[in-house]
This record gives structure tokens, C-alpha cells and sequence, in this order.
């Protein structure tokens, strides 16, 4: 009888588990066609699913994160602050949560709050694309005029994934901004080669700029005046070239 009940136990219990196993599935297949639909734009189709997900899970922090983004695309910021703060009180440790969240704080311009966000998804040294999660980290910090934080967190991001061309600007320009122009030509050069190499890779307005500030630093006057022109001929309008208007007629005052 005892051996008998033991039995029951456990056929009970593996019942149990292989539902659980299979909710858990089925609530991951949910989540991954509601951010399929999203990134195409069907947002019906994104809502259903998640709609599914949470009536299985109500505390899932993945679905209650694609939520918060799905409602922060539709232009319903109080609905998608509120997804966000309810996925990571389900689970703190829902890296891709956090990081969604603190690009909506990043984007609503409360930086000092996305740089806490962003500062704590950076410690979960399991994550999948820390990186980039350093690269936002540095952006917050410079918007909130920590330089130094900035030029150490892109640093990081450069660290772990070498190579991008937009973390090499982001550190040169933080550089610049810290008075450590050395290491900024030094990363700037950097960032040359590599449209040299790289056809596709094309001047922007910031990376015209910092490379001005560079030159002008350091006395190039013909590369200042090459990139001028370039930003002047390229982007009349944008908001470097004004910049560097006001730099020029500083001189001239």
C-alpha cells in the first residue's frame, strides 16, 4: 500500500510539472509572436497574444514587459509605465524589463532615472546583449552631465562589443567633452579607418562636429576646415552646424 501510494505521489506530481512545463512554453510562444507582431506593426495581433499570455501568467515579466512596450508604441505612456513597474516587481531580475524601461524614462527626458535603470541591468553579467546595455548607461550620463560616467561606461560597451562604430563616436565625443583629447583623436582615428574601409559607413552631423573639435584642439586647421566644409555642404540645417557656427564666431569675438 505504501509502495502503491508513493506511486500516486509521484504520477501526481510529474502530472503537475509537465503542465507547468507546458503553461510555461505555451506562455513563451505567446510572448515571442506578440514582439513578432509589434516589430511588424500589427498591434491587434500583439495585444491578442499577450492577452493570452497574461491569462495564463498573470505575473509573467516578459509578457507584462512586451505589454508596456506595445502600449509605449500606441502612445499610452501612463499604461506602459505602469507594465514596466509591474514586470520588475514580478521579477527584479528581468533584465530585458528593465532595459525596455529605461529607454521609456530615456525617452520621456527623465535621464536620471534611465541611468539608475540602465545602471542596474548592467550588473546581470548574464545578459544576452550588455553591451548595449552599457551604450545606453553612457547616453543617460552624458544627458546628465556625468562625463566622466559616460566615457566609462562607453568604454565598457566598446569592451564588450568591439567594434561598433556608434560606441566609438559616443566615446570620442565624451571625451572631448572631459578634455581628454588625446584619447579622443586616438578614437576618432579609429572611427576614421573604419569608414575608409567601410563604404556604407558615412559622416553624421555628431561625427563631424567632434571631429572638428579635435582638430581645432590640436591645430589641424586643414582637417577642420575639411570637415567643415563637409558639414556645412551636407547638413546646412542640423543642429552641429549651428553649433559650430556659434564655436567660429567665438573666435572671430
Amino acid at each position: 500500500m505504501l509502495i502503491s501510494l508513493l506511486a500516486g505521489c509521484v504520477t501526481v506530481s510529474d502530472s503537475r510539472f509537465a503542465r507547468e512545463e507546458d503553461e510555461d512554453k505555451a506562455v513563451d510562444s505567446y510572448v515571442q509572436l506578440a514582439t513578432a507582431y509589434l516589430s511588424r506593426g500589427n498591434y491587434d495581433r500583439s495585444r491578442r497574444h499577450l492577452e493570452r499570455a497574461l491569462e495564463l501568467q498573470p505575473d509573467n515579466a516578459a509578457a507584462l514587459a512586451t505589454q508596456g512596450l506595445l502600449y509605449q508604441t500606441e502612445g499610452e505612456p501612463e499604461l506602459a509605465e505602469e507594465a514596466y513597474r509591474n514586470a520588475l516587481r514580478s521579477d527584479s531580475s528581468y533584465t530585458r524589463g528593465r532595459v525596455f524601461y529605461g529607454a521609456f524614462l530615456y525617452g520621456n527626458e527623465r535621464f536620471e532615472e534611465a541611468q539608475e535603470q540602465f545602471q542596474l541591468a548592467s550588473r546581470d553579467t548574464g545578459y544576452d546583449d550588455r553591451a548595449s546595455v552599457f551604450y545606453n548607461l553612457g547616453r543617460a550620463s552624458e544627458q546628465m552631465g556625468d562625463t566622466d560616467g559616460a566615457v566609462k561606461a562607453y568604454r565598457r560597451a566598446l569592451e564588450l562589443g568591439r567594434g561598433d562604430p556608434r560606441w566609438i563616436l559616443a566615446l570620442s565625443r565624451s571625451l572631448v567633452a572631459n578634455g581628454d583629447y588625446a584619447a579622443a583623436s586616438r578614437y576618432y582615428g579609429r572611427l576614421l579607418t573604419m569608414m575608409e574601409r567601410n563604404p556604407k559607413l558615412e559622416h553624421t552631423p555628431e561625427s563631424l562636429l567632434v571631429g572638428i573639435r579635435i582638430a581645432r584642439h590640436s591645430g589641424n586647421y586643414d582637417q577642420e576646415s575639411s570637415l567643415a566644409l563637409l558639414l556645412r555642404n551636407r547638413f546646412p540645417d542640423s543642429e552641429q552646424y549651428r553649433q559650430y557656427k556659434v564655436l567660429t564666431a567665438d573666435d572671430n569675438g
